[in-house]
């Protein structure tokens, strides 16, 4: 207990650390680091260093390195079986020319070396035909990358404000934790405190100021993280619902379900960005219009703590119905149902708000128009 102790304590020292360097020497690597401010989903308004995956690489590293040998036989190999995720994300934060197909792909890639590694994967979902089917080893392996690699790409999905993507990260990895130990599995649990310690020396640079972005590298990393342990959680503990480990990761899972299904309805393709998302809507219609007299930054920071609450939600019933299949299916259909009627109370108020910009923008066409100040735009 005491290792793991130092274990976390070193590894949280490690990633705040990294994070104020990586911060302080933004001048020297700047030109490949720096996130642009113009886009469809941009919101920041200085250029902010977007790498700060590396600093929870580089935490999490020592702290396995520290950890108890029983520690590291269960931390390594998702460290290294992380790798083609990481990678492929950090080679988009510097190059911005990796696909999304690619970046999908490196997830499956990793949700299979993790298998080869470990041995572990999907082997019940709690839908009978499906769970027959899953008895056979390629299938069983095809479909816990892919389950892998969706969440992965869900956790970047929603990385669009500060702490945002790694608060709900933290979020599911306590709840995991939470579920872990209460079935027994101490190992488990603790590994799952300490990926928390880590990500949270980021979180600190990251939130509320945004002076260091998660970056692709780190959002895949963690999404990846937070996925294999729900994978580990119901391979190693029977008695746990697979429908629990869902819960804990909702949100992102909510959000890109929704995302997919919301383009196809409009004719987009599914991978094509828009500023539709939840915390985007968020933005325009509350803390963009209830907190204007704050700064830029502090408007964007205030975004997180209103998607956490969704996150939240599901991960606490997640933890109180943990080996309940009945409750748990009602708690993702009262959860999703909570996730869809905030979605069309922010996207009614943010319509609302685009109404009368545009009106007091038509009035402020005049001779003297000059003399008269703009309102805010919409994205700061």
């Amino acid at each position: 207990m005491e290792t793991h102790f130092i274990a976390s304590e070193v590894g949280w020292m490690v990633s705040l650390a990294c994070s104020l360097v990586l911060v302080a020497t933004t001048r020297w690597h700047g030109r490949f680091t720096l996130d642009a401010t113009r886009g469809v989903q941009k919101f920041h308004s200085a250029p902010t260093p977007r790498i700060g995956g590396l600093a929870i690489m580089l935490g999490l590293i020592v702290a396995c390195a520290m950890s108890s040998r029983h520690q590291q036989a269960l931390f390594a190999p998702l460290l290294v079986a992380a790798l083609p995720a990481f990678l492929f994300g950090m080679a988009e934060d510097l190059t911005r020319r990796v696909s999304i197909g690619a970046r999908l792909l490196a997830t499956m890639i990793s949700g299979v070396a993790c298998w080869a590694l470990t041995d572990v994967r999907i082997i019940e979902t709690g839908v009978v035909p499906l769970d027959a089917a899953l008895g056979w080893l390629p299938l069983s392996v095809l479909f816990t990358a892919f389950a892998v690699g969706g969440v992965a790409n869900a956790v970047n999905i929603i990385d669009g404000f500060n702490g945002l993507a790694s608060g709900t990260v933290i979020i599911g990895l306590v709840a995991l934790g939470f579920i872990a130990d209460g079935c027994g599995d101490a190992e488990l649990a603790r590994l799952c405190f300490l990926i928390c310690a880590v990500t949270a020396g980021f979180f600190l640079v990251n939130f509320p100021f945004g002076k260091l972005f998660l970056g692709d590298g780190g959002a895949y990393l963690l999404g990846f993280l937070l996925s294999w342990l729900s994978v580990m959680l119901v391979y190693r503990n029977p008695d746990v619902s697979p429908w629990a480990p869902l819960l804990a990761c909702a949100y992102p899972v909510f959000e890109t379900v929704f995302t997919i299904a919301r383009r196809l309805w409009c004719r987009r393709h599914p991978g094509q960005p828009d500023s539709c998302h939840l915390h985007s809507l968020v933005k325009i219609a509350i803390t963009g219009r209830y907190f204007r007299a704050l700064s830029a930054p502090l408007r964007n920071a205030l975004v997180s703590p209103f998607s956490w609450l969704i996150a939240a939600v599901p991960a606490v019933l997640a933890v109180r119905f943990a080996g309940n299949d009945g409750a748990l299916l009602f708690g993702t259909a009262a959860s999703f149902a909570l996730y869809l009627a905030f979605y069309w109370y922010v996207a009614h108020a943010a319509r609302a708000r685009r109404r009368r910009v545009m009106r007091a923008q038509a009035r402020s066409v005049s001779p003297v128009a000059t003399l008269v100040p703009e309102p805010e735009p919409l994205q700061s």
